[in-house]
């Protein structure tokens, strides 16, 4: 997930744990750079492994819209 929003990278990050998906959020130090004009997105990072359930619960929680394509 990639998102200037710092509320719905707190919920997703949220989700995570409640589902025992070890999450973190990417890029933090570089929005900090840049001034935190918003141009920087931040990723939230997943196990690989249980991407695909994180994307399941991601999309189910209303933030299917921040997700890029699965590869």
């Amino acid at each position: 997930m990639r998102s200037n929003d710092p509320v719905a990278l707190s919920f997703a990050e949220s989700l995570m744990k409640d589902a025992g998906i070890f999450a973190m959020v990417a890029d933090q130090g570089m929005s900090v750079l840049e001034g935190s004009l918003g141009i920087l997105q931040r990723r939230l990072m997943v196990e690989s492994d249980r991407a695909d359930e994180a994307r399941r619960i991601l999309t189910d929680a209303g933030l299917g819209d921040e997700l890029r394509p699965a590869t």
